[in-house]
This record gives structure tokens, C-alpha cells and sequence, in this order.
């Protein structure tokens, strides 16, 4: 390559470098920037800093705003616009009805915002005497139960006709090896309508049972038929197929278990598979069962439900003024 053509080359490179970089550095700051962080309830006790839901958190500064609400657990995230970028000056807002407002002075960056916020009326020693007390709280659910009646067996036996030693001439059913003429057999059963085969058993029981394979025995969906197909490529075999038959029940089964009391707030879990939670509890001195239907509704207290990822439900409730736990 001359001199020429090379100055050339490392001049198209630099024009191409400097087209490139304010391009990227346009794309760069054009791309939007999401806060995330938490609201907690402000308290000396790390046990009482409770998560605070439905908190709306505004962003400001001088180029935009955004805003986000608090999830369950407090959780929040809030995409900016695309004008705000990292290290710029920005104000967090935080509202929620029962709580002082709070603003803080902060910068966007890269990392974890969690803001405590101050109750309006904050808990006294005296309000832990006068508020209707609330005791001895526990939670019933129910759950779906299946046990399983064995109502018998089933036993039935098939035979597979075939002659020995005839040659295949490539006219399927072969044996694995392709040489000798076979004969597929097969057999189904029918537990019967509501009921299940459990535990299905095949095997030759006469004949030359050395020369027969299984080619396939499974299970309906249902589990109500059992199907078995057999090769045999030698003379006459007979199979036994046998497999209890059971009738499944399903039933409601009660469960109870206890929540745990941090400060004004019953915290519980439950299984995927609960069902029809209920809250027990003395409220006033009088035993009352408190249903918790789709609403999550309480006269005493104000809860939320968040989901895990196995789908296990979390619940937590909060005092409404007035009361008090006992």
C-alpha cells in the first residue's frame, strides 16, 4: 500500500471515529434511567420499619418529572424521561394519607433509594391503652385433600400367536434385528368411570418369553387406562397385566396457623394452594371471625396481599387507628 492510500485509509477511520462518538453519546444520554428503592415507616427499632404501600413518589427537576406508587412491600421504580440523565440534581417527593409529606434533595445514580417516612400521629403510650384491643388472632384456610379408596385389581392375561424361526423377508413386524417374523400384541384396561389403576404390572409368563420385547405401557391422563403393546418374534407367548384400581376423593381440610405481631402490623403466609383465608380474632373481648375476601377487608385493619414467585401468598395488615394488638 503507497503512502498515499494509507494516509488516506487512517483519515476515513477518524472521520468514521469522530461521526461515531457524539452519536453514541447522543443514544447514551437519550436512554432512560430507572430509579428503584423502598418506603419504610420511620422508627429507632429496625423490627418496627414496616414497608408502606400505595406511597406516591414523584421525581422532579428541571428538565421533567415522573411518578410511581409503592407496591406491597414498599418497592418502587420509576422510569424517567428521556431529557433526565445520571448526576443531575433531581427532588423525591413522597405523599401518603397518614404519613408527613417527605422531600429529599438527591442526585440520579446508579443505586438503591429507601426513604423512611414520619406517621402524622405518631403512636403513644397512652394509645396503647385507650385503642380497642385486638388478641389471641390466628388464621384458618383450607386446602384440597385426595386420599385414595382401593376398591380392588385388575388382572387379565393376552396371548401374542406367532410362529418361530419364519423369515422376516423385510415385511414388518420384524424382531430388532430385521431376521426373524414377529407379531405385535396389545391390550388395554379400563379402571372404570371415577377410578384409577395404580401401580401396573407386565410380564411373560409362558412361552419363549426371551425372544418378546415391550414396546411401549403407559397411563391415560386420567390414569382410568392402562395400555400395554408387546413384540414377539418366536413362537406363542402369553403376558399377565395387573394393577390396583383405586377411587380417588377429594376433600376440604381445615388448617390453622398463626401470624406474626411486629408493632400495629400481623404479618402470615400462606401455601399456593390455600384457599378461603379467614382472621380469628378478640376484638373487644368477643371472639369474631373476619373472612378475607378478594378485597383483603378487615373493619380493623387495612391489609395487602403480595405474590411470590412459587406463588405462596403474603399478607400483611395494619392497625386502623383505634385499635391495638393485646
Amino acid at each position: 500500500m503507497t503512502r498515499g492510500k494509507t494516509i488516506a485509509l487512517w483519515t476515513a477511520i477518524t472521520l468514521a471515529v469522530l461521526v461515531a462518538i457524539p452519536i453514541l453519546a447522543y443514544r447514551y444520554r437519550r436512554k432512560p434511567v430507572t430509579l428503584r428503592g423502598a418506603v419504610l415507616q420511620a422508627d429507632a427499632d429496625p423490627n418496627r420499619q414496616l414497608p408502606i404501600a400505595g406511597v406516591e413518589i414523584t421525581a422532579t427537576n428541571a428538565l421533567g418529572s415522573a411518578t410511581a406508587k409503592s407496591d406491597p412491600s414498599g418497592a418502587f421504580t420509576l422510569t424517567l424521561p428521556k431529557g433526565l440523565r445520571r448526576r443531575q440534581a433531581m427532588v423525591l417527593t413522597f405523599l401518603h394519607q397518614g404519613y408527613q409529606p417527605l422531600k429529599v434533595n438527591d442526585f440520579i445514580g446508579d443505586k438503591i433509594y429507601i426513604e423512611r417516612m414520619l406517621p402524622e400521629h405518631p403512636e403513644t403510650k397512652a394509645d396503647a391503652t385507650t385503642g380497642t384491643p385486638v388478641s389471641n388472632t390466628r388464621i384458618r384456610y383450607s386446602m384440597k385433600a385426595t386420599t385414595e379408596a382401593n376398591i380392588g385389581s385388575a388382572v387379565r392375561t393376552f396371548e401374542i400367536a406367532n410362529a418361530g424361526n419364519t423369515p422376516c423377508n423385510k415385511r414388518p413386524p420384524c424382531n430388532p434385528g430385521g431376521r426373524w417374523k414377529a407379531a405385535l400384541g396389545s391390550l388395554s384396561l379400563d379402571a372404570g368411570e371415577g377410578n384409577e389403576f395404580r401401580n401396573a404390572r407386565v410380564s411373560c409368563i409362558a412361552g419363549p418369553c426371551p425372544f418378546t420385547r415391550i414396546e411401549s405401557e403407559n397411563f391415560s391422563p386420567e390414569h382410568r387406562h392402562f395400555n400395554v403393546s408387546v413384540l414377539n418374534w418366536s413362537d406363542t407367548v402369553t403376558f399377565l397385566v395387573e394393577a390396583e384400581v383405586v377411587h380417588p376423593m377429594t376433600s376440604d381440610m381445615v388448617r390453622e396457623t398463626y401470624p406474626v405481631i411486629f408493632g400495629r402490623t400481623l404479618n402470615f403466609s400462606l401455601p399456593a394452594s390455600a384457599e378461603g383465608p379467614s382472621v380469628e380474632a378478640e376484638v373487644g373481648g368477643d371472639p369474631i371471625i373476619f373472612p378475607l375476601g378478594p378485597d383483603l377487608y378487615l373493619r380493623w385493619a387495612d391489609c395487602h396481599l403480595m405474590i411470590d414467585r412459587d406463588q405462596s401468598k403474603n399478607y400483611r395488615c395494619e392497625l386502623k387507628p383505634g385499635y391495638q394488638f393485646h
